[in-house]
């Protein structure tokens, strides 16, 4: 199950209301000294990214312990973050390098518009953790020459190999990091660094097939940390991350501080946490996984929290292997407290859902929900982020024990204050929509977040003997989960209950999540394809097809209604109660697929609802968005914590608002790199 939901599925909802402040250049030394009420949340643009800040409010009130334990968790964070590029693709540590290493010591002339490409370039690398998008999953094209490159080698005394030459000027060389095209072979066509090169997708089923003991009540996930290799003899076999082992020493450095965590912890049940995720990275053990998950899950009483392990899967095409990820986070009670409310009637909300009676959940189990403030992100949390997390991802974990879900508040706040409202503007039709999605579009969006993550990756239940949709669903599994979840939080946008519990004052707040929704699904989100490209990211086919699938059931009543007006294309719609009934439709259709592994079924909504796209919608949606100057996609600068020191005792710690991105990647090269 994915569980970075909202950095695809409400960054996008924000984004489109968004417009880039002006923006302003300032040194690191003058934004870390910057009082908070001048703070600027806008750093830079470029490319098809715009580059922000966030705070981290309450810091200062933390406790000295408190604040020794955040910077430790801080140091585990980037002693792993050598680890995410490895995975993403097996030179991306090699060109990082020597990209750094140019940067750092290139006196030529910086003026021109090649150096202008290879900084852009380079700026790209950094927030994709390589050379491949961290979205759209193709290869980034140089716009500079492979001789000016060798040029820039050759005045700073920088080596490559030839085939990392290749790796980065060749278009045909591992083109995609993640290729889920049912016709090719998703491992041999992926260039993620999961699998050796001469694996294949057959191959991968077969050794899996045997392994994973389909009858078992608490199935392990094979595959979540290590890497599959092929033997001499032509045999499998996985090679755990671990010390000792694979990436041992970028994990050595992390458990080391993790040691030093526990000297610290807030409470008991945070120091079995942390011994569990100890004994994890020194032995690979995947049950000892299981085991932590549990107590992580179960552990929600602190100040303190954080995400650290093999978690996203998404990077493989076949859903094994986890990506490095970490997230140190601190509670925000008051922001808490409001939003209680969803997980202390998630039961409420299981029992009135769309779905079949015989997939619902008799009893949903220790669901928590929090907004946090994040004090740091690293791996695959950064710069892209999530705006909400929803954890742990197995089935049965979440079954007997419960899920955590959380909103990292300051993050969906930085979002806010970087921008404007011409985005709106351009796509919507008429001044209602517009003044609804203004007024209501901030609140809608944290409810939907909210309803994503505590109740829609919470509810429904697998039939019994049936897989886990890793296993039935395969390379569509992620997709249907995430609509799932969406739809969840979309049909119960319209319902009056809502009000009752005190969420919202009106229906006009659901009303505005529909609007933004099909305004995303059907048009905004294609400004993140090229001309051309076929939809591949998960969360980008879910959302196409729960609008697109809306759209054509609702064709005969009109419910939703494709305008144009001006030359310009615009979706408005028209019967907000009949589109929640479809959205319930939906959500049914999708329980039942997952709850009974109906792989055909799945298939056939994705592919037909969500891969393909309208040339003609695409090219407008291009040429309209090129206009307002706004990047489709934002990452951040992370906060650096920076301990004061007595002698070789922390008297306190405290945090700095680095405003370079180019001086953070850096910092982060040159003294957070372990492999």
């Amino acid at each position: 199950m994915k569980y970075w939901t909202l950095a695809s599925i409400l960054a996008l909802s924000i984004l489109s209301a968004c417009a880039p402040a002006e923006q302003k250049e300032e040194s690191t030394e003058m934004a870390e000294a910057q009082p908070t009420d001048e703070f600027e949340y806008l750093a830079e643009q470029f490319a098809d990214l715009k580059i922000i800040r966030y705070q981290v409010p309450g810091f200062d009130k933390l406790s000295l312990d408190q604040k020794k334990l955040a910077y430790y968790l801080y140091q585990v964070s980037l002693a792993g973050r050598d680890i995410i590029w490895d995975q993403n693709y097996r030179h991306n540590l090699s060109i990082r390098k020597a990209l750094e290493h140019i940067v750092s010591n290139y006196e030529g002339d910086k003026t021109t518009k090649d150096w202008e490409n290879f900084m852009v370039y380079t700026k790209r690398v950094w927030f994709a953790n390589g050379i491949h998008h961290h979205y759209g999953m193709t290869k980034f094209t140089p716009e500079f020459s492979q001789d000016y490159f060798k040029s820039l080698m050759e005045a700073t005394s920088t080596e490559v190999s030839d085939e990392v030459l290749s790796a980065i000027f060749d278009p045909a060389v591992d083109a995609k990091r993640v290729n889920l095209d049912p016709k090719k072979d998703l491992v041999q066509a992926s260039a993620n660094n999961f699998y050796d090169p001469s694996i294949t997708e057959a191959e991968v089923d077969a050794y899996y097939a045997e392994k994973i003991d389909k009858t078992s009540a608490t199935p392990v996930s094979y595959g979540l940390n290590s890497k599959l290799v092929k033997r001499d003899d032509g045999s499998l076999q996985e090679v755990p991350w671990k010390v000792g082992g694979m990436y041992g020493a970028a994990i050595e450095e992390m458990v080391s501080w993790l040691e030093k965590a526990v000297t610290v912890a807030e409470s008991e049940d945070q120091r079995k946490g942390f011994e569990l995720l100890i004994e994890f990275y020194k032995t690979g053990d995947l049950k000892t996984w299981d085991d932590y998950s549990i107590q992580w899950t179960k552990t929600t009483g602190d100040v303190l929290d954080y995400i650290n392990g093999f978690i996203e899967v998404y990077g493989d095409s076949k859903g094994f292997r986890g990506t490095y990820e970490s997230i140190i986070q601190m509670e925000d009670f008051d922001a808490s407290a409001r939003m209680k409310v969803v997980a202390d009637n998630v039961q409420w909300f299981e029992d009135n859902s769309s779905i079949l009676d015989e997939h619902k959940k008799a009893s949903v189990t220790g669901v928590t929900y929090k907004v946090v403030n994040a004090i740091m992100e690293a791996g695959d949390a950064s710069p892209s982020t999530p705006i909400g997390v929803n954890l742990p991802n197995a089935n049965w974990i979440r079954a007997n024990h419960g899920s955590k879900s959380v909103s990292l508040g300051n993050i969906v706040e930085a979002y806010s204050q970087a921008g404007g409202k011409s985005m709106l503007k351009e796509f919507t039709l008429t001044e209602e929509e517009f003044n609804r999605s203004d007024e209501h579009g901030k609140l809608a969006s944290k409810l939907h977040t909210a309803l994503h993550e505590v109740v829609g990756h919470a509810s429904g239940k697998l039939n019994d003997g049936v897989g886990t949709p890793k296993e039935t669903l395969k390379n569509y599994a992620s997709t249907l989960e995430e609509g799932r979840a969406d739809l969840v939080a979309l049909y119960y946008l319209l319902d009056s209950n809502l009000i009752k519990l005190g969420l919202m004052e009106s229906l006009e707040v659901g009303k505005a999540e529909y609007d933004s929704y099909i305004r995303n699904g059907m048009m905004l989100q294609l400004r993140r394809l090229d001309p051309g490209e076929v939809i591949e990211e998960a969360h980008m086919r879910n959302r196409q097809l729960v609008a697109g699938w809306a759209y054509e059931k609702g064709m005969a009543e009109n419910v939703i209604e494709k305008v144009t007006q001006e030359g310009k294309t615009y979706f408005r719609v028209n019967d907000y109660e009949k589109l929640r009934v479809i959205f319930g439709d939906l959500l049914r259709e999708i329980q039942r697929i997952k709850s009974e592994g109906d792989y055909d079924a799945g298939r056939d909504l994705v592919e037909n609802y969500g891969v393909q796209v309208d040339a003609d919608l695409h090219q407008e949606v291009l040429s309209r968005s090129e206009s307002l100057g706004i990047p489709p996609y934002g990452g951040f600068i992370n906060p650096r914590l920076v301990p004061v020191m007595e002698g070789e005792n922390i008297i306190d710690v405290k945090v700095e608002y680095p405003s370079d991105f180019t001086k953070q990647m850096l910092e982060y090269g040159s003294k957070h790199s372990f492999l």
